[in-house]
């Protein structure tokens, strides 16, 4: 990855965090490493851990098309880890954040 992809990636989660604070979500964590993965956002919500995948772009493509099976296979992989590590045990949803051109389109509960 290049730095201006590592910068995008940086500012495209600063967006969807603002916008997660104004919904109402409390950030827990931001970019969780496992050896499987990485998760860009972990939020809390009404007792409902978030794990959300950030896709941003100023490009004329569909950034909901760089999410593919492969990928969500991968985020659930590091969301059983993030349970074991933390020891818990509570209901999650993934969810997608879409950001182009500072429109943000927010997804829910998606799956392939």
């Amino acid at each position: 990855m290049g730095l201006k992809a590592y910068l995008d990636g940086i500012l495209g989660e600063d967006k969807a965090c603002k916008f997660l604070k104004k919904q109402g979500f409390e950030i827990l964590k931001r970019n969780f490493h496992s050896k499987f993965g990485e998760i860009d956002i972990i939020a809390k919500k009404d007792e409902i851990l978030h794990f959300i995948e950030v896709k941003f772009t100023q490009d004329d493509y569909e950034v909901s098309e760089r999410l593919d099976r492969k990928k969500l296979e991968k985020i659930l992989k590091t969301i059983e880890f993030y349970h074991l590590k933390h020891g818990i045990s509570s209901d999650f949803q993934i969810d997608l954040i879409c950001i182009k051109n500072d429109v943000i389109q927010f997804c829910e509960n998606i799956s392939f």
